[in-house]
């Protein structure tokens, strides 16, 4: 957590309401791997980070709500009553969502006031809208004595992901920001939305996540394409989701879809494989396993589930070439965002200052390279 990020929101909210607010941090996630596994009921390895969202919340005293988004300067006024989502809204249509979601769900939400501000880099795949949401739905949960669990609290994010923002997310990002474990990943199953937690031990290693800096705009419409096709293929395979599929099963119906359609299948089937293979090497402290499965998890989303792009595979070329990086991915839904590597300690600097030269050099602009830990989820800060 960013004490600096947590007193700015404190200090911004006191200036413009005159009150004491509730304060919660919400983290944005990183994932190890397990890729569009979410929405197939199948298993993901994500972690709570210590990059989030920071939220200074109160009771409004006027019969209006208003919410401050500190980064960009911007201040929005509404009524809880009669919520709808606003055409190109933006962080609007998230907390928006959650206030709806509440309200659907027979949660009477008053008036409130906020202020947010975040540290989590917008695109990176880091799932800021998950932190966003998530801190709202914490902060209404405890001002209004609504008495949700953390558990009924994702349903709610993800929902207003679902029908505000237009993205038909799976529930592992909201799942990972608000459960997360210090110094450890989750282990996730998304049938039962639960989790085991697995202290990681990188030895010489840590992690490297490298921002491309670009988004292309394929990345919600694919997003829902390739969601529509994983459930077309369970149909026709007669389960309710491609974590119950094998390839053999895959195989059977080859002929009745298209090789695209195969292609894409057959990842999910082999990603939900790699997760679990993970988390047999983290129990064998087998390093240098997970770094393999990450390679293996990026060719898989590059050449299969095609959500690559040509700086992500950039990046993941520079890092096999490295004798220091173990394993290296592109991370989030595609077509831009991060990749996340896992470097020597002591060659930290060397990489970063090499890749990003390489990088402006190729793509004539500059990436972004973060360090990150693995932290604790959501939480009230005192």
């Amino acid at each position: 957590m960013n004490k600096k990020l947590i007193k700015e929101v404190k200090s911004s909210f006191k200036e413009q309401f005159k009150t004491k607010p509730l304060l919660v941090f919400s983290p944005g996630r990183i994932n190890l791997i397990g890729e569009h596994t979410d929405y197939n009921d199948g298993f993901a390895f994500p972690a709570a980070i210590n990059k989030g969202i920071g939220l200074a919340i109160s009771k409004s005293e006027s019969n209006k709500s208003s919410v401050c988004a500190l980064n960009k300067n911007e201040i929005y006024d509404f009524k809880t009553e009669n919520v709808k989502p606003l055409e190109d809204g933006g962080w609007r249509n998230y907390v928006l969502g959650v206030v709806a979601e509440l309200q659907m769900a027979g949660k009477p939400v008053g008036d409130f006031n906020a202020v947010f501000s975040g540290n989590i880099p917008g695109g990176a795949g880091m799932s800021s809208s998950a932190a966003l949401e998530n801190s709202f739905v914490y902060g209404l949960n405890k001002l209004f004595k609504l008495g949700l669990s953390k558990s009924e609290m994702i349903l709610i994010s993800q929902k207003a992901e679902h029908n505000y923002a237009g993205v038909k997310c799976g529930i592992m990002d909201q799942y990972a920001s608000m459960f997360g474990v210090k110094k450890s990943a989750l282990l996730l199953d998304c049938r039962t939305v639960t989790s085991q937690p697995y202290k990681i031990d990188f030895k010489d290693y840590k992690l490297m996540l490298i921002n491309s800096n670009v988004k292309h705009d394929l990345s919600e419409s694919a997003y829902n394409d390739r969601r529509e096709v994983c459930e077309k293929v369970s149909e026709l395979l007669h389960i309710d989701a491609l974590r119950d599929a094998s390839k053999e099963d895959l195989d059977r119906i080859k002929s009745e879809i298209t090789d695209e359609d195969y292609q894409k299948a057959l990842y999910v089937i082999n990603e939900n494989s790699r997760v679990k293979q993970f988390s047999e090497a983290i129990k064998k402290d087998d390093i240098e396993v997970l770094g393999d499965l990450l390679y293996q998890s990026h060719e898989g989303l590059s050449t299969n589930y095609k959500v690559s792009c040509a700086e992500l595979d950039f990046l993941v070329e520079r890092a096999k070439e490295n004798p220091n990086v173990l394993g290296a991915r592109m991370m989030g839904g595609g077509f831009g965002g991060c990749t996340i590597n896992l470097v020597k300690k002591d060659e930290f600097k060397k990489f970063k200052k090499d890749t990003a030269k390489k990088f402006r050099k190729r793509f004539e602009k500059d990436c972004s390279v973060y360090s990150v830990k693995l932290s604790r989820g959501t939480r009230i800060v005192k």
